[in-house]
């Protein structure tokens, strides 16, 4: 419960501030580009934090810093309800918001992988990634219960407090600071393998510049097609619950399958671009119903896949689990940062169904990048299987 609650507290940021885009743009004055950058902001500080402050969690440990970074979280995002009366000022607390999700999602990853049964990992890995989602859920439903009732900001404020208590319920680390320094000292720890994890964070990096794009800018795409307000906030949530239930199914699958699970993610990214492209179709013709049930699969079905993806990384690197997906993350990160970015650039020269095309061939670049990076860690690991039989016994 405590890594979930963190980690809805670290995606809040940036799902709210899309959820709530209408209500944030009428009070503030800035256009679909500014959006986007403001978004972006909040994906660059995550990016730029990701590798270093996994390596500080291998060193503390994970539950201390859940703790801290929570803590900052909440304070950000109450600074954001009261002081952010212009967009850089916005822009520059979403950025330091960003800064500690990107040491919460490595330290989840460790504490989880730490401290949960191999046997019941899918399932935990599930249940804390569905809080992404489940943050444009509640976003989403903040739209007409509070935005509209008693303003935008107040949304900021509860996700600060929920942040904040966040940090009060993880569980006490199990080890002193000397404890894990002794243990550290003398311990001969394998690198991670670095050609598999470019792949890797390459295919995270265009499957969340879809998915960032696409959710900074479904309600504000929503109301332009037709939707109410009200309307489009309630497509956000029902997004943002079936992308919840996907990945809480998906953990499940994963204890009880022994599939592989890097075929699963490319298919499900592969579905998420086809909900893509029948969102552009149902955009050009302002299909009301086609619109919402695309935008469920291409969000919803489409963005399910990174419980699966983490548990895949972490298996893959039992010895240093928060490194590995501190360096995948920074991928998942980047493409967060172009994603709204770029949806923003577009959105201002050319029809909503343009951007939402580019979503699509970005999800089908994801699914191939995927794919590859699978191929190289099989190669890395006949590699060192070979390289070790040779190795002298004596």
């Amino acid at each position: 419960m405590a890594a979930v609650l963190v980690t809805l507290g670290s995606s809040l940021p940036v799902y709210v501030l899309g959820a709530l885009s209408v209500e944030i743009d009428r009070s503030l004055a800035f256009g679909a580009s500014a959006l986007g950058i403001a978004a972006g902001a909040y994906y660059f500080g995550a990016a730029a934090s990701s590798i270093p402050l996994s390596r500080l969690t291998e060193r503390v440990g994970g539950g201390r810093v859940m703790r801290v970074a929570s803590a900052a979280e909440g304070v950000l995002l109450v600074l954001i309800a009261t002081v952010a009366r212009s967009w850089p000022v916005l822009t520059v607390l979403l950025g330091l918001t960003g800064i500690a999700s990107g040491a919460i999602m490595p330290a989840t990853y460790l504490f989880l992988a730490r401290r949960v049964p191999a046997a019941s990992q899918g399932r935990a890995f599930g249940i804390n990634q569905a809080a992404v989602p489940l943050a444009p859920l509640l976003g989403g439903l903040a739209v007409p219960f509070v935005a509209l009732t008693v303003g935008w900001r107040w949304a900021f404020a509860m996700a600060g407090v929920l942040a904040l208590v966040a940090s009060v319920v993880v569980p006490a680390s199990l080890t002193t600071m000397t404890e894990r320094r002794q243990a550290r000292e003398g311990r001969d720890v394998a690198p991670v393998r670095t050609l598999p994890l470019v792949a890797l964070a390459i295919g995270m990096a265009l499957g969340m510049f879809a998915v960032s794009g696409f959710v900074a800018f479904l309600a504000i795409g929503a109301v332009r097609d037709g939707f109410s307000r009200a309307g489009a906030g309630y497509l956000v949530a029902a997004v943002g619950a079936v992308a919840v239930a996907t990945r809480i199914a998906m953990g499940v699958h994963a204890d009880r399958s022994d599939e592989a699970h890097f075929p699963v993610v490319a298919a499900m990214l592969t579905a998420g671009a086809i909900g893509y492209l029948l969102v552009a179709v149902a955009s050009l013709g302002h299909v009301r119903w086609l619109f919402a049930a695309a935008a469920i699969v291409a969000a919803g079905v489409g963005w399910g896949w990174n419980a699966r993806f983490n548990l895949a990384v972490v298996r893959a690197h039992l010895h240093a689990p928060a490194t590995a997906t501190g360096f995948t993350d920074v991928g998942g990160r980047l493409g967060g940062v172009l994603g709204p970015v770029v949806a923003g650039q577009i959105l201002d020269h050319a029809p909503y169904a343009v951007a939402w095309l580019v979503m699509m061939v970005a999800a089908f670049g994801a699914a191939t990048a995927v794919l590859v990076g699978r191929q190289q860690l099989a190669r890395s690991a006949e590699a060192g299987s070979r390289r070790a039989g040779r190795r002298p016994s004596g």
